[in-house]
């Protein structure tokens, strides 16, 4: 859809008006898929494998043109289609997912919204989906599942989580890197209020375990523009703290933080091979989902990632 109307349909505060959980997924991820021409369905499962010589009646798309230019040969690229992925979806669900700045989705509501579309997408291509949700310590666990009746059970949890205590996955992840020992994939969403050291470690020793990790980055517009005129009074959604200050003072130095911060995070992720997607809760869920899963898509078919 890319009409303004039909654009202004999967805006976030939209869609926030649609209360049911799993009926908003359905609404983006079906929103996504009708204007695109190829389903991204398979953006997650498709993994290049080997290669083998070309045989009459093989289709030529296939073809790798690269070896064919050094070797002179037609050899064909072959695919896995992993039809036993796990995947475990890890929502944070601490006080600071509860920001919406006055109005609109909240930054659980988004992440878990993604995570629900996420889920149905996985489940259409009969992937198993497990859900975790965590603050200091791991609230709820659903093991990944292919029952049909398996995916209503995560929307359930979804929608019954509440935000609250502080953000540390230091004990959360230590247990999650213990208790998923099958390679899988591994989905975090989560705004990143957390220690950036903890964070480095946590990430090295999921993919040290070899899952596919790809870590969703929920902020909201204030946070990454600060656009706040008057004076303010800033309290702290996961301490007591409370500033009164004048906005436009802080504005250059706070961005210049955030701009480190999310540098820092993005090189954390490329050095250790996993998939980074910056999410503004302004920004419409079909957009963010399609184009990385496009992406993601284009670079397994290319083979450049194995």
């Amino acid at each position: 859809m890319s009409t303004a109307t039909g654009r202004s349909y999967f805006d976030p505060v939209t869609l926030d008006k649609i209360s049911r959980l799993e009926l908003r997924a359905r609404v983006v991820v079906e929103g996504f898929i009708t204007g695109m021409h190829k389903s991204p369905y398979h953006g997650f499962a498709v993994e290049f494998a080997t290669h083998r010589e070309y045989a009459p009646g093989d289709e030529i798309k296939h073809l790798d043109w690269k070896v064919w230019s050094k070797t002179d040969r037609l050899y064909i690229k072959e695919y896995e289609e992993e039809t036993n992925l796990r995947c475990t979806i890890v929502l944070d669900c601490s006080k600071s997912m509860a920001y919406n700045g006055g109005s609109g989705m909240t930054k659980f509501d988004y992440g878990a919204t993604a995570a629900a579309c996420l889920a149905h997408l996985l489940q259409h291509q009969q992937d198993a989906v497990g859900l975790v949700t965590f603050n200091t310590k791991i609230q709820k666990n659903l093991p990944p599942s292919t029952h049909p009746t398996h995916r209503k059970l995560v929307m359930h949890e979804l929608e019954q989580t509440v935000c609250d205590d502080k953000s540390d996955i230091a004990d959360p992840f230590k247990q999650l890197a213990e208790q998923i020992r099958r390679r899988g994939m591994v989905v975090i969403i989560s705004d990143l209020f957390l220690d950036l050291g903890t964070l480095k470690k946590s990430l090295q020793e999921l993919r040290h375990r070899r899952h596919d990790v790809i870590l969703f980055h929920v902020m909201h517009d204030h946070e990454l523009t600060f656009p706040f005129e008057d004076n303010t009074l800033f309290r702290g959604l996961e301490t007591p703290v409370e500033l009164h200050t004048e906005p436009r003072a802080l504005r250059k130095a706070y961005l210049e933080v955030v701009e480190r911060f999310l540098h820092e995070v993005r090189k954390t992720c490329a050095s250790n091979g996993i998939d980074y997607v910056l999410c503004n809760t302004r920004d419409p869920l079909d957009v963010v989902l399609s184009s990385y899963l496009n992406a993601r898509s284009r670079i397994r078919r290319g083979g450049a990632r194995r």
